[in-house]
């Protein structure tokens, strides 16, 4: 198993960045279509990217420290739900947080693919979370 890792820097405090990894509002803002979040340990992480049916269930909810997530695809065979894990790690700095993700058991297909996403999806995590307008969303996964 492979994995992809990124870090970004938010203007904003960790109690915001937060928010966008465990509400449905928050969550759409930078991240997919539709979201049905219980960001409780156990609870359902459920987005729809691109049409693609993200599911898993919140492992980890330390409040504005760290969140980390199962995740995989409804119905696939590559990486079905809750395959892999996305964990994210928020640490205060002088001008806001920074977000540390790594997306760890993911086959090794599925790197270019994942890697792709974040690239895209983790700047515009970076507008919401400062209060920023990121515009509508037309990404599509790459057809590799």
């Amino acid at each position: 198993m492979a994995e992809f890792r990124t870090s970004i820097d938010i203007e904003a405090p960790p109690e915001d960045v937060f928010e966008y990894l465990t509400t449905n509002a928050g969550m759409t803002a930078w991240m997919g279509q539709f979201a049905d979040l219980d960001p409780t340990p156990g609870g359902r992480f459920a987005v729809d990217i691109a049409g693609h049916p993200v599911r898993g269930e919140y492992l980890v909810v330390d409040a504005a420290t760290r969140v980390v997530v199962s995740w995989g695809f409804a119905g696939s065979d590559e990486l079905p739900a809750g395959a892999s894990t996305v964990e994210f790690v928020l640490t205060p700095t002088a001008s806001g947080t920074r977000v540390e993700l790594l997306h760890a058991g993911l086959p090794d297909s599925a790197v270019p693919g994942h890697a792709d996403g974040w690239t895209h999806f983790a700047p515009r995590l970076v507008i919401a979370a400062a209060g920023g307008d990121t515009g509508p969303d037309d990404w599509q996964p790459s057809a590799d």
